[in-house]
C-alpha cells in the first residue's frame, strides 16, 4: 500500500487499511548513526528511513540489521576439535 502521511505515494510496508501500523502513527525521523545509509528518503518531516518505522529502536541495541554503511567485524576463531574424532580419523587414514 502506498504511504500518505510522511513518504506520500511510495510503496510503504508499514501502511495498512486502518493507517501507519508504526508507533505514533508515523514513521520517525533517522538518528545520527543512519547518516550515510542507502534506504533513507525525504520525507514531510524530514530524512525517515524506508525498511524501518523507528530507526533509534534498531540502533539501540548497537548495530542495526538494515544498515548498508557499515560492516560487522566477524572474528573467527579456531574451531575446537574432538580429540575422539580426531583420533578415528587419523587411524582411517593410517589404514588406506
Amino acid at each position: 500500500m502506498q504511504c500518505q502521511t510522511v513518504l506520500a505515494g511510495t510503496e510503504c510496508t508499514f501502511w495498512k487499511k486502518s493507517g501507519c501500523a508504526a508507533e505514533g502513527g508515523s514513521c520517525q525521523v533517522i538518528v545520527e548513526d543512519c547518516i550515510g545509509c542507502e534506504r533513507i528518503a525525504k520525507g514531510t518531516i524530514g530524512d525517515v528511513c524506508t525498511a524501518y518505522p523507528s530507526p533509534a529502536a534498531k540502533w539501540k541495541s548497537g548495530l542495526c540489521n538494515y544498515a548498508t554503511h557499515r560492516k560487522v567485524d566477524i572474528k573467527v576463531n579456531d574451531a575446537r576439535i574432538n580429540p575422539l574424532k580426531a583420533a578415528k580419523r587419523a587411524a582411517a587414514s593410517k589404514k588406506k
